[in-house]
Formats: C-alpha cells, structure tokens, sequence
C-alpha cells in the first residue's frame, strides 16, 4: 500500500518547504500562520498542530486514546520514540495511523510493521537529509516479486489487432518494463523502449506492451486491462531482478499494427502474449538482456510472473477460472 508521507517544517523553512515539494510529499505539518506561504509556493495538502493528535505513547491507556480517536476519523500520529509492540496493537485494530519519523532507518521501520505499515508517515526535520531517498522507497517502491524463467514453445503471426503503447513520465532502464499477458495468472516482462537501433532511437519512457485485451500487473496486487489505462494512471514497473515501483502513464496510443502471438511455459504452466512484430518490442532474459520479438526463438528463455487464476475488475478473487 502507498504511504501518505508529511513533512513538518515546524519552524517555517521556505527552502525545506520547496525540497518537499520537488521530492514528492504528500502535504506538509507547518503552524497556522504559515499555511498560506505553504500554498503559495505549491499546489499541496497542508495540516496544522490544532488539526491533528501527536500522541505519546507512554502506557498502555495511551493505545487507547490513539485508537479511539482513529476510530473517531480523527488525524493521529505516534510521536517520536514509539516502539514496535504497541504499533502493532494498534494497526491490528483500526485504520489510518501514522507515525513520526526522526530518520530513514525510522521510516523504513514505520512502513513495514506487521508487514503492511502505518498509513501515514511524518517526517520531522531531523531526516530532511533523507526525504527524497524515504520518498523514492516508499511511495515509488511496490517490494518485490518473484520472477520465473519460461521456456519460449511457439511463436505465430496473429494479423493485425489494436496495440497498446503505453508512455509513462518516468526515464526506464534496461531489464525494466511492464508483466502482460493473455492471463492475470500468466505475465510475460515486457521491456522498455531502452535499447536504440539504426532506424529508431530509444524512447526508456515507453513500453510498448501488448494488444488491448491483455492483463498488466499494476500497484496493490491487481490487474487491468492494457485498453483501460489512461494519463494519469499508476502503472507497476518491473525489474528484471523483481524490484517494482510505479509509474505515472503520461499518454497511450493505441494503434492497429500486425501481431505476433508468442507462447512459453515454465513448470508445467502454459501463457500466451499477444506482442506487436517489430523489433523494438523485446521481452527480457533472465540475465536481464533484453531479445526482440523479431529475434525470439523457441527454446529461448524469458522472464514471467505466474499466479493463481482468479480476477474480478482486477481484484484476486477466490474462483476457478482458466483463461487462455
């Protein structure tokens, strides 16, 4: 889950006001007098100390106070100096927590309790040095999954179909891209445009990634369909090592090119990806090369993600359901 992350600049500080700003942050924790010059200078979310409860956690009562008032869909942030065990207690009973942040080890800590994490995090401006490093891994970052070598077994021509490019406003790198496929269960990596040739340039913002119909992993654990994406949208990126972050879908073109229709199995599971045939569209090998539709062969090996089969408007569902 994406975690809101604060940034208190508490006394006012217009330079650490702007590198939030630059950096990401979600909104800022200024006093009252200061929340105008904050809007001033970006569009952003401002909160003041009299909005929110910055509770202590000295004794037990003190988890009750902090869950009553989340209860009560009031703003709540353990101060500075909280411990593990009653973070715990807390996330395991209600939604919304946050917590104060002196440092990166601190954050990183606050973000991965009981494995999921407080929502909201407030960095205090002893960890300024840090923000854009707390921000990258924990807003960008989506963990990492576990990426399979697949056995290409046939590669066919497919006519023409509607393909989907889908350009992001990040700068990708080799060995990155986007898991799509035929099934939710069943995603081939499909590499950026990072690799130039003599007729096209690179564009690493780009990833040309498959027929309308397909399935594309996306952030949170579900699936959209490659015609549904839209400027604007969070889509999840792909290393070949199974680092994962977002990016932001800038623009889709969706144009009629002719199709190859390319099939792989690994450890008795079959998937099939419908791919445009040109050679800018690569998948990647385990060694993290990216090889080109054109240059693909059977028997070659590239990189997957195979799951359980069982999507409901993207979200894992308990159901058997078999999909080709």
């Amino acid at each position: 889950m994406t975690k809101e992350i604060w940034l208190k600049v508490v006394p006012f500080d217009k330079n650490v006001i702007t590198l939030g700003l630059e950096s990401g942050v979600d909104g800022f924790v200024v006093e009252a007098a200061d929340a105008d010059k904050v809007l001033a200078l970006g569009r952003t979310q401002v909160m003041t100390p009299d909005q929110f409860e910055l509770i202590p956690i000295c004794c037990k009562d003190d988890e009750g106070t902090a869950i009553d008032s989340l209860k009560a869909c009031r703003p709540v942030f353990l101060a500075q100096g909280w411990e593990i065990i009653p973070v715990e207690n807390i996330l395991a009973c209600t939604e919304g927590l946050g917590l104060e942040c002196e440092s990166l080890d601190r954050a990183r800590l606050a973000a991965g309790v009981l494995e999921r994490g407080a929502d909201k995090l407030l960095i205090t401006p002893e960890a300024v040095c840090d923000l854009k490093t707390i921000v990258n891994e924990l807003k960008l970052s989506q963990g990492t999954m576990e990426l399979a070598a697949a056995t290409i077994t046939k590669i066919e021509h497919a006519g023409l179909g509607h393909r989907v490019c889908v350009d992001t406003t990040s700068i990708l790198k080799t060995g990155e891209g986007m898991l799509v496929g035929n099934s939710s269960a069943f995603t081939f990596l499909v590499n950026a445009e990072t690799e130039s040739n003599p007729y096209v340039a690179a564009r690493p913002f780009r990833i040309n990634a498959g027929a309308v119909h397909a399935y594309c992993q996306m952030p949170g654990d579900k699936t959209r369909y490659l015609e549904e994406l839209a400027s604007g949208s969070e889509v999840l990126i792909v290393s070949h090592k199974g680092a994962t972050k977002t990016a932001v879908v800038g623009r889709i073109k969706t144009e009629i090119r002719p199709m190859l229709l390319i099939t792989a199995s690994v450890g008795g599971k079959e998937g099939k990806v419908f791919l445009q045939n040109a050679e800018t569209i690569r998948l990647v090998t385990p060694e993290g090369k990216p090889v080109s539709v054109v240059a693909l062969k059977e028997g070659d090996t590239v990189l997957v993600s195979t799951d359980v089969a069982g999507r409901h408007f993207g979200m894992r569902i308990a159901e058997e359901i078999k999909e080709g």
